[in-house]
């Protein structure tokens, strides 16, 4: 049976864990608190405690590590790196989810996994020495290593119909800016793809189709809801966090040629209008 343990279990590692078959598959998780732990458990999977005492079970076969890097690296190389290159000939597939934001600002231009990376943000710097490290163990201890770039993540729970909906919606208007999204169900598609077809030490960028200003999504949910346009607002008058800015500070159009044509991935929904109106018929069910 083949075993898989997720460092973080948030919104993705959810979503690939409720994809593959538990027949075939045993899936456990980290938390770094017992509620945490709690609610890993009561969703089926089998919850651990995420600290230094934690040691990855001989009988672990695949790993995907979605924990966010913070000021001091990578928390799960700073624990676990020791273990993990013990480890390298038991495991098959080790998966770090990082993000787009690691090609930096491109003006809107075209970007692909042989693009040059120069991230212009702290975000970005942190998670491009984090990709940095985990292709170091591939290349020194053989760990079978592969990168996925996330675009803009959206899917249940989390979408612009729902801000439509709260009145939260913003239509913030950065001329030029350009945004790559992905459906929740599809990242957990192209991860499983890679999985059957293991390439280790590869980068994949995992989006959909059809990059486009962020506003245009928000007309589109409002329209699909019959609600009224939220407002133009200028991306200066905005008032937006730290953390929103720095997604407003990278313009770019992001390829995912790769995922079709070495994983041979179809993606459920191609586009923002798809995932939409998806969401909308499960809204309304």
């Amino acid at each position: 049976m083949n075993n898989l343990l997720c460092f973080g279990f948030g919104y993705s590692a959810l979503a690939l864990a409720a994809r593959l078959d538990k027949r075939a598959w045993k899936i456990s998780a980290t938390s770094r608190n017992s509620e945490g732990i709690a609610e890993i458990n009561a969703q089926g999977f089998h919850g651990f405690l995420f600290d230094s005492k934690l040691q990855i079970a001989p009988d672990v076969t695949h790993l995907l590590i979605s924990a966010p890097p913070d000021e001091n690296g990578d928390p799960v190389l700073r624990l676990f790196q020791e273990q993990l290159q013990r480890l390298s000939k038991q495991l098959h597939w080790v998966g770090y989810l990082s993000t787009t934001g690691v090609y930096g600002d491109r003006g809107g231009d075209w970007v692909h996994e042989d693009s040059p990376l120069e991230p212009n943000t702290t975000r970005g710097h942190r998670r491009l020495e984090t990709e940095r490290s985990w292709l170091k163990l591939h290349a020194e201890n053989g760990l079978p290593v592969h990168l996925f770039r996330l675009a803009g993540i959206y899917g249940p729970g989390r979408n612009q119909l729902l801000t439509v909906l709260n009145g939260s919606a913003k239509r913030i208007i950065k001329p030029g800016q350009i945004f790559s999204r992905i459906h929740v169900d599809d990242i957990a598609g192209a991860l499983a793809a890679s999985i059957t077809k293991s390439n280790p030490g590869r980068a994949y960028n995992v989006c959909d189709d059809e990059p486009c200003p962020p506003q245009e999504v928000v007309e589109y949910a409002a329209n699909l809801l019959g609600l009224p346009v939220p407002p133009e607002i200028p991306f200066e008058d905005a008032n937006l966090s730290p953390m929103a800015k720095s997604f407003y500070a990278d313009s770019k159009r992001v390829s995912n040629q790769r995922i079709k044509s070495e994983l041979g991935y179809q993606l459920i929904y191609p586009n923002y209008r798809e995932g939409l109106r998806a969401l909308k018929s499960r809204l309304t069910a």
